[in-house]
């Protein structure tokens, strides 16, 4: 995890797998990139787990009893609240070669065949990580900016009001809001 990287920036990584061994493995590989790891052993945990908290990436085996990957998956992709979280597909190298397919047309972001290469998993995984960071950034830069524009509005309601009304200006406080206003505008300007 890069180091300006704050608490709310962080979010889990989701491991869907019915192979404990397969568990073990994934969080071996992953553990170094020092975010949480949540697993789920089934489709069906994997959903009870999205509906409680915020993931940044899911690792979804295709082949599992129950609830598929591939149906986890549109399940995933069926409901706003999680509909925006990259998939990456883990499947055994002898499933069938549609499975790849199924999976991209499913919504998956990537799709990678067990055995893996750690390096190559760990660096598609840090990918998304770095995506999510940027994306949680940018919320945080819109919200500031929507709250500046807001306030902006305010101000100028008010010099509108003081500048419409009967009463005599107050010269004063009318710099004073022209000032609150540049330092307004002038955060959104790019240096």
């Amino acid at each position: 995890m890069s180091a300006e990287a704050t608490t709310e920036e962080r979010a889990s990584i989701l491991l869907v797998d019915d192979m404990e061994d397969n568990l073990i493995a994934l969080e071996a590989v992953l553990g170094s990139l020092n975010e949480p790891i949540v697993r789920a052993r089934s489709g069906e945990e994997a959903m009870k787990a999205l509906l409680r908290q915020q993931f940044a990436l899911v690792l979804l085996d295709v082949r599992m009893p129950g609830m598929d990957g591939f149906e986890t998956a549109a399940n995933i992709k069926r409901l706003d609240q999680t509909k925006d979280i990259p998939i990456i597909f883990l499947t055994g190298a002898d499933d069938d070669s549609g499975y790849a397919f199924r999976g991209y047309a499913t919504g998956a972001a990537d799709y990678l065949t067990k055995p893996f290469d750690p390096w190559v998993l760990r660096a598609k995984v840090n990918v998304f990580l770095d995506l999510h960071r940027k994306n949680v950034q940018l919320e945080r830069l819109l919200t500031q900016e929507q709250a500046d524009y807001n306030r902006a509005n305010t101000q100028l309601a008010q010099l509108e009001r003081q500048l419409e009304g009967d009463e005599p200006l107050d010269v004063p406080a009318l710099r004073a809001h022209v000032r609150e206003l540049r330092q307004l505008l002038s955060r959104g300007r790019i240096n």
